[in-house]
């Protein structure tokens, strides 16, 4: 029988202290977000709409539903990366998941503030994960296209390798071949390499005036075989729609455009949904603005999980599996938004353990390591999941697997090894978030970016990096001394573990992650219930999961 959760907190000082830190986060990645937004900068902007083009988020706005929600992702891709060429904003696309008339679809809009939309490496993969998300879950994909392909300065970590510039062709044919609809519009330049994408697309069109396809511009052909042509007649709208028959249909402005794209996406066939159990959703029991003041502030501290699941269940609501063993894991089912969810999260609170069969010989332990009887529990929880039918919500707070020698007799490699042979193998909708810590293997047991969740985001708290940075930090100091081959003074050494520290500790802060698309997007932990519920929706739109089973396991 589920049982009602309970915040299980004071509204003390500490707590009124977590929540105004977390609030002030919060904000700054509001400002952050606001900052993004405003592309290639005023300049940039100007003269785009001087050219008559909208802002790229502006055609995402006028191509969703009217009252619905534009579940960005990727906001912070490239975040601090791309300097020393004036940055690339969201990497100078716009992707997420977009309401149109009524059909949950994919959406990929070039910003061609930012260096004309041309494509960064970030860039790439940002376009392949929006790719990847539209194949996974079998969702319609949009592409606004409006870049000028290629930036060339950085050609050799866009252009040759497996994921780069050519695997969204490859994705192109991919997605067509298993029926999954593809759409594009050119409303400004879709050049060289960059023009395949619309034409693999189901269907292309294109705006008059700005929209432009071909291979080479009018300066590469009069520099490879000496014509002379402007870049209107060389593949605008008529010579490519008229002429040619390369691009579908022509339209004289965005806004018509767009309507086409709302249309056709309204004519297609409604997918038969999986048969994930849904009921009517009710809020949780609990304030679910009460997760800030929870969520401790210092990562080593400890806290009941319990307490997060409270706001974050629909009535509060929660049946634990197993909950008096290997309690550094919390395993068991849930509602979110309606939807039945299992959960899998890291235990951070003091907990009891028992060493052998005596009840009497106990131990406390900080939670937030996984020991064998926790991963071999949550093992068997994620195989019950499939089973069941039933997606999964991994909550991230996790420090890795427990070392030493008890826990080397105890079989901990064994058990650890099965618990990730499951995760990899999971059929069922996987969603992750990362709430605190995620170090090193524990990454990989708790369904990191390795492992095929259809979502990663992650809290304003989250870490994640192989070790934690006081550990890490120790140890770099220890090597780059050994290397020194000289004795230092104190000071030094301190100036030295205090600079390797803030090294690290910036490597492990989430925007680090989000720009380098480690995660999805990085999210108010008041608004996880509407991102969950809304990720597994989007993971539900295909009828057929496949067989669930794994490999050889040691028991």
């Amino acid at each position: 029988m589920p049982r009602k959760l309970h915040a299980k907190f004071t509204k003390d000082v500490g707590y009124e202290t977590n929540k105004d830190h977390w609030l002030n986060e919060i904000r700054v990645l509001k400002a952050q977000r606001v900052q993004i937004a405003e592309g290639g900068g005023a300049r940039a902007v100007e003269r785009q709409k001087k050219q008559g083009k909208m802002l790229a988020r502006e055609r995402v706005d006028a191509l969703v539903d009217e009252g619905s929600v534009f579940h960005e992702l990727g906001t912070f891709a490239a975040w601090g990366l791309y300097e020393e060429w004036g940055g690339a904003p969201a990497a100078g696309v716009v992707t997420g998941l977009g309401t149109i008339e009524g059909r949950e679809c994919v959406v990929v809009s070039n910003d061609a503030t930012v260096k004309a939309g041309a494509w960064f490496p970030a860039t790439c993969r940002k376009i392949l994960r929006a790719q990847e998300i539209a194949l996974e879950n079998r969702l319609p994909i949009i592409y606004l296209v409006d870049s000028a392909g290629v930036f060339l300065p950085l050609q050799d970590e866009i252009f040759p390798d497996r994921e780069h510039f050519g695997r969204v062709f490859y994705n192109n044919a991919r997605l067509s071949a298993e029926g999954i609809y593809q759409i594009s519009a050119i409303m400004g330049s879709c050049v060289a390499g960059g023009a395949y994408l619309p034409i693999m697309s189901d269907e292309s069109l294109i705006v008059e005036g700005t929209g432009t396809i071909f291979l080479a511009g009018a300066h590469l052909v009069q520099a490879a075989i000496g014509e002379k042509i402007d870049n209107e007649s060389l593949g605008g709208a008529e010579v490519q729609v008229d002429i040619s028959g390369v691009v579908d249909d022509r339209f004289p402005d965005e806004m018509s455009t767009l309507k086409h794209i709302r249309a056709r996406i309204g004519e297609l066939a409604r997918p038969t949904m999986a048969p994930f159990d849904r009921r009517e959703p009710r809020p949780p029991a609990v304030d679910p603005d009460e997760v800030l003041g929870k969520l401790p502030v210092n990562r080593a501290q400890a806290y009941d999980a319990h307490g997060l699941l409270a706001c974050l269940l629909d009535d509060s609501e929660f049946t634990e599996y197993k909950a008096t063993f290997g309690k550094t894991i919390i395993c068991g089912t849930g509602r979110i938004e309606g939807w039945a969810v299992g959960i899998v999260a890291n235990q951070r609170q003091i907990v009891q353990r028992r060493r052998g069969l005596e009840k009497t010989d106990r131990e406390m332990q900080i939670g937030g390591v996984i020991y064998s009887d926790s991963a071999d529990k949550a093992a068997r929880f994620i195989e019950l999941m499939n089973q069941k039918g039933i997606p999964i919500l991994f909550l991230q707070d996790v420090t890795g697997f427990m070392v030493g020698s008890s826990s080397e007799q105890a079989g901990i490699i064994k058990d650890g090894a099965k618990l990730v042979n499951v995760v990899a193998n999971s059929v069922v909708p996987k969603i992750t978030v990362f709430v605190g810590n995620s170090f090193g293997a524990g990454n990989y047991a708790m369904c990191g970016r390795a492992y095929g969740a259809r979502f990663f985001y992650a809290w304003p708290s989250a870490s994640i990096s192989v070790m934690g940075g006081d550990q890490a930090s120790k140890t770099l100091l220890a090597i780059q001394l050994k290397n020194r081959g000289k004795d230092i003074t104190d000071k030094e050494k301190e100036n030295l573990l205090n600079e390797i520290k803030a090294r690290y500790a910036a490597a492990s802060e989430p925007r680090y992650a989000a720009a380098r698309q480690w995660i999805d997007e990085i999210i108010d932990p008041r608004e996880t219930r509407a991102v969950v519920a809304r990720s597994i929706a989007a993971a539900a739109h295909q009828s057929y999961i496949a067989p669930f089973r794994v490999g050889v396991l040691q028991t």
